[in-house]
């Protein structure tokens, strides 16, 4: 009697502690809801991402490509993780594989735009921004002001670069005034 008792006692405990015996399902499983039902792996991963839990959060993402396929949302979502985990490369690759499914998928094109940004590829993440922009109707404020910080930069790069192409220095004149010359 002792020797079944034990074992049965360590096992009552381990499934106590997994919420299969008292508890709710939800205590110890962020994968169910509510009444015990799985959860989307996207939503998971989404939960995981504001969590800060990038890692844990592609994993997801990867087991919700596994059950939907490899959908632009999806692919959308690994592309993220990606970028949030400084994967630039990657977030990239697979963000633009989400926008060949997908052209208007503005999260994707959002994402992509701060991945270039990132890079240090201004002038295509400013038209990657505006493209979002536009087909978010401009309703989004992080979208508005990615654009804006990615216009200002083209804007300064391409005077940088133009200056030195052409052969262009800025002399002071004063104090706050330029006048361009060529050199």
């Amino acid at each position: 009697m002792r020797k079944t008792f034990l074992p049965l006692l360590a096992l009552s405990l381990a499934l106590s502690g997994c919420g299969l015996i008292g508890g709710s399902p939800t205590d110890s499983a962020p994968g169910l809801d509510t009444k015990g039902r799985a959860v989307d792996g996207l939503t998971v991963g989404h939960r995981l991402q504001e969590a800060g839990e990038h890692e844990l959060a592609l994993r997801a993402y990867y087991r919700a490509a596994a059950r939907q396929g490899a959908t632009a949302d999806v692919l959308s979502a690994i592309g993220s993780a990606n970028l949030s985990l400084g994967r630039l490369g990657q977030a990239e690759q697979i963000l633009r594989r989400a926008l060949e499914q997908e052209p208007d998928f503005v999260p994707a094109l959002n994402n992509l735009g701060v991945v270039l940004m990132e890079k240090g590829e201004t002038g295509e993440a400013a038209r990657t921004f505006q493209k979002a922009f536009a087909l978010d109707s401009g309703k989004t404020d992080a979208i508005r002001e990615n654009l804006r910080l990615a216009l200002a930069r083209s804007d300064s790069d391409s005077y940088s670069a133009g200056e030195e192409a052409e052969g262009f220095a800025l002399l002071r004149q004063g104090q706050g005034n330029y006048l361009l010359v060529t050199r």
